[in-house]
């Protein structure tokens, strides 16, 4: 069997495995396992559906574990009523990593698939930047001197994520009951560029640590890795050019440049509504100062007239007596 050149994985597939996860195994060290539907095309295995299948294994021991296959049959026959193109392209676990038993389920699986099957590990609770499953496919690997037997080992197959027009619109809808709308677009932009950032620092230190092991002897030479890494150099700009070194330069001083005069402009807005604030608080006391000043002299007034009229009040009363 071929081994696939890609793997694509419908979002549907992943909100399949993390809601089975959490139904099964949250807060627990144990993982899952199901089986994935598909197509493949041109050697492009396209994952659209999965169902989960009860799988059990001893924490002591990896060799004994139990997978209910007549489960997966039965399952599988009633998931082909419902779409007949969809055949079994392999299964998923939410590893974290490789174990020791996973190529006796691998071929298990392989039973029922009629191309080479994949293995998908999904993490769930990802801890790094970046698509949070890897595919896996099973070949033989021969020693050159032949002195030992050919044994089945697994080799990595690029992923991307696959999605139909509905499942873009539905998980834009999710995203969108998710995504925080207190936050501003610049906070977001920064947020995520330093994750990226951060992902960019977690696979150089995965290659440093791959280079150093190759050095000490500790792994063989894969000529495939190295050719990537090669293309990867090759790819980096050469800043020993005058005119690349004054362009960057020159966007850098721009970039500065819009920076420092957004500070400032921040800078005399917040100074101006400084000023704002304490003009208005002057005339508010000016304004309090003013009606205390004119209660006053309401008081004085009325205080006058009772006076006034207590002095009128006294020789109408002197008449009358006499």
């Amino acid at each position: 069997m071929v081994v696939p050149e890609k793997v694509q994985l419908h979002p549907l597939v992943l909100l399949s495995v993390v809601d089975h996860y959490n139904r099964v195994a949250k807060d627990t060290r144990k993982r899952v396992i199901g089986v994935l539907l598909g197509e493949v095309s041109k050697g492009v295995v396209d994952v659209s559906n999965s169902f989960a299948v009860p799988f059990e294994e001893d924490d002591h021991d990896p060799s004994i574990w139990f997978l209910d296959h007549s489960y997966l049959d039965i399952m599988f026959k009633m998931f082909k009523k419902v779409n007949a193109r969809e055949k079994v392209v392999g299964w998923y676990s939410t590893g974290p990593k490789l174990k020791e038993s996973d190529l006796d389920v691998h071929e298990l699986i392989s039973r029922f698939c009629e191309t080479t099957p994949v293995l998908v590990i999904c993490e769930v609770e990802p801890k790094e930047i970046g698509l949070p499953f890897t595919a896996y496919a099973a070949v033989d690997e021969v020693r050159e001197d032949g002195t030992e037997k050919a044994q089945k080992v697994f080799v990595s197959v690029p992923t991307e994520v696959g999605q139909t027009e509905a499942e873009e619109i539905g998980v834009e809808h999710l995203l969108r009951d998710v995504k925080d709308a207190t936050v501003s677009t610049l906070s977001t932009d920064v947020a995520a560029k330093l994750q990226a950032l951060r992902g960019l620092k977690s696979r150089l230190r995965e290659i440093q640590e791959y280079m150093s092991m190759v050095m000490d002897g500790t792994l063989p030479v894969n000529h495939g890795i190295m050719e990537l890494l090669q293309d990867i150099f090759n790819l980096l700009p050469n800043m020993n050019v005058e005119a690349l070194a004054k362009s960057l330069a020159v966007k850098s001083n721009d970039m500065m440049q819009v920076i420092y005069l957004s500070s400032l402009i921040r800078s005399i807005l917040a100074l101006h509504k400084l000023i704002d604030n304490k003009e208005a608080r002057l005339w508010k006391e000016k304004e309090a100062k003013t009606k205390a000043f004119e209660a006053a002299e309401e008081v004085e007034k009325k205080k006058k007239k009772e006076a006034e009229d207590k002095e009128n009040a006294k020789p109408d009363e002197s008449g009358k007596k006499a």
